[in-house]
């Protein structure tokens, strides 16, 4: 399969449990890659901006670059960040998550997303093809509806899971 943007890199925490990895169910999708940090060995990333909970905005105007995304809990993504300084950061603001989480640390920030959400929301901003990027998120439909994109709710053929 031939893409018309380069492909996802995602680099995912050693120490991520992968019961709780809301991007491992998409580890066959011909746009990303999946890398364990830390690396054993960088792949190029010239042309890649890296999604970040900080800095200007993912817009349009980044359609032809490639994506980093940093999987992992945010107690450690400074320690993965550092790695990878010379990637121009990303945010994605004024969205919000689905995702039940509780830190008992305090590191979350107010603007963090669960990973399969940052990666939708960048493909969505991108123009990129988004179908099947929720299918296996339990937090989909809330999410969508949460972000007011619940018209693709039906789009995507996202079904209704039960608790939400």
């Amino acid at each position: 399969m031939h893409l018309e943007y380069p492909p996802t890199i995602i680099v995912r925490d050693a120490n991520e449990n992968p019961r709780k990895c809301s991007v491992l169910p998409l580890r066959n999708r011909p746009d990303l890659i999946f890398f364990i940090h830390p690396l054993r060995e960088r792949p190029a990333l010239e042309n890649y901006v890296r999604l970040a909970a900080e800095g200007p905005e993912l817009s349009p105007a980044n359609a032809d670059r490639g994506l980093l995304l940093l999987d992992g809990s945010w107690r450690r993504a400074a320690s993965m960040a550092r790695a990878f300084q010379d990637v121009p950061p990303r945010s994605l603001h004024g969205y919000q998550t689905a995702y039940p989480r509780i830190s008992k640390l305090g590191t979350d920030p107010g603007n963090g997303l669960a990973s399969v959400e940052a990666l939708f929301l960048a493909y969505h901003i991108l123009g990129r093809p988004t179908a099947g990027l929720l299918d296996h998120y339990r937090w989909a439909a809330e999410f969508l509806r949460m972000n007011d994109l619940a018209g693709r709710i039906e789009k995507l053929g996202i079904a209704e899971k039960p608790g939400l």
